[in-house]
């Protein structure tokens, strides 16, 4: 087949379709339009979050069969065309759930021990023992939405701390050793920690909202490693600021654009809510990198030559 690389990738990914036989073509840099006049060519598209693909370009792409997104979601993609279409998807949340966990445990415990703001005033010399006092995760209860790849990579990451973890899915039946799928009104009444997992979709859009974060019957606090529009930042800054929220882990945020790679294109446009969040001390946040490590890199890549290995050879 014939493959078109949209975005760069581990080396491994071209150089394992190539020992199976297929044609590797790179381009990075063209625009959606150019890309569109030339996709008729190809049989195959990698891609990570450059632009949406959408009716549009799958019409013209008449011999595509397949369309694989190294990455966890497939929200950039119209999902339903697709599959109308015949074409095939492929992405690979296997490829970096373990970093993604990995990375919501170390914001828990930056919050909860005040490190990042501890750090900053000792640099400053500052050296304020009792205003950096820390909280301990033993004995919490911490609430998973989303119990797939990555809400079970969290959930493996907190043995050993002695919590409850209980979780939330659209899905029956998916508990583990783990966790314990509970009903979202148990989930309100029992949470001191919530960490988001899941996909973006009409479901999950703008769910964390005031109405959503009033629920709960005790204050908590958030880790957002998912979809940044999950989560209604203006109510979300009015939480905090109440202390209904307690504080907040954020690797995504509601403003990033689809390519996850810029925040603050347009400073002088900036909402006022995120400009409030940025100052709150109570916060952590990060640029959209809970699944982006060396060792994810590698595995993402690995996950995508697999399946097309599977499906096509």
């Amino acid at each position: 087949m014939h493959i078109l690389h949209l975005d760069n990738n581990h080396p491994l990914l071209i150089k394992q379709l190539n020992d199976l036989g297929h044609t590797n073509h790179e381009d990075y840099t063209s625009s959606r339009e150019e890309v569109i006049s030339k996709i008729e060519q190809y049989d195959g598209i990698v891609i990570r979050s450059r632009f949406k693909i959408d009716a549009t370009f799958m019409d013209a792409a008449i011999n595509l069969k397949f369309i694989a997104r190294v990455g966890a979601g497939l929200e950039s993609i119209d999902i339903e065309y697709a599959d109308q279409k015949g074409i095939a998807l492929f992405s690979a949340p296997e490829g970096n759930r373990n970093a993604v966990g990995e990375h919501s445990l170390g914001m828990l415990l930056s919050l909860f021990n005040k490190l990042n703001s501890a750090n900053t005033q000792v640099k400053n010399g500052q050296w304020l023992r009792e205003a950096n006092r820390g909280i301990e995760v033993d004995g919490k209860t911490v609430g998973i939405i989303g119990y797939g790849n990555m809400g079970r990579a969290f959930a493996r990451k907190l043995r050993g701390f002695n919590v409850e973890v209980i979780c939330y899915d659209i899905k029956k039946n998916v508990e583990n050793s783990d966790a314990t799928q509970v009903e979202i009104e148990e989930l309100f009444e029992k949470t001191d920690i919530l960490s988001l997992h899941t996909p973006w979709t009409p479901l999950t859009d703008k769910m964390i909202n005031s109405n959503f974060i009033n629920q709960f019957k005790k204050p908590f606090w958030l880790l957002n490693t998912a979809r940044g529009k999950s989560v209604v930042t203006e109510d979300l800054v009015k939480a905090l600021k109440s202390g209904k929220i307690l504080g907040a882990g954020l690797d995504v945020l509601e403003y990033e654009k689809l390519s996850f790679e810029s925040l603050f294109s347009d400073e002088n446009q900036m909402p006022e809510a995120l400009k409030e969040l940025l100052q709150l001390d109570n916060v952590l946040l990060t640029p959209h990198v809970a699944g982006w490590t060396i060792e994810s890199k590698e595995k993402l890549a690995q996950t995508i030559v697999h399946k097309i290995k599977t499906a096509f050879c």
